[in-house]
């Protein structure tokens, strides 16, 4: 499995996950990968980080470190059963479309690494930039909607 992040400013690293996505190992890739690049990025404390309500994310110690970290970012309440709302899922969209046109098809998963790495690469400015700013008009959809149905749009 890939972990990947964005923001408005550019594409974070693609990390490599071997193991089950636990809440130790989650909070291993915040800790030590997401948060030395939000430093970076935000180094006013002006930044906002977006998880969804994987199990993961909800855990007691990841909880905990974000209560600890909460003046370097700002972390987003997430509605659950939303993955609509996550930016992150048209970028693997993004990622999936170029492989299924490699031609020829990834036939090992060392390939099939290398191919989602370089389609992550070639993501334009302009995909993220768009899907970042089209964060308000998501959630003021959901907030009309009061949680409920929506009607499909296209958010990029």
């Amino acid at each position: 499995m890939d972990w990947g992040m964005c923001s408005w400013h550019d594409l974070g690293p693609l990390i490599r996950v071997e193991q089950c996505l636990n809440s130790t190992t989650y909070l291993s890739i915040v800790a030590d990968q997401v948060h030395p690049i939000r430093l970076m990025a935000y180094p006013n404390g002006d930044g906002f980080f977006q998880q969804d309500n994987a199990p993961c994310h909800g855990a007691r110690i990841v909880q905990e470190w974000f209560q600890e970290h909460e003046g370097d970012f700002t972390l987003l309440r997430w509605p659950p059963q939303s993955p609509d709302l996550n930016p992150i899922e048209h970028l693997w969209d993004e990622v999936k479309r170029a492989i299924r046109q490699l031609v020829p098809q990834p036939s090992n998963l060392t390939e099939l690494d290398s191919a989602i790495h370089q389609a992550w690469c070639q993501i334009p400015h302009i995909t993220f930039q768009h899907l970042v700013e089209s964060m308000p008009r998501r959630i003021a959809t959901v907030l009309k909607a009061e949680g409920g149905p929506m009607v499909l749009m296209e958010w990029s």
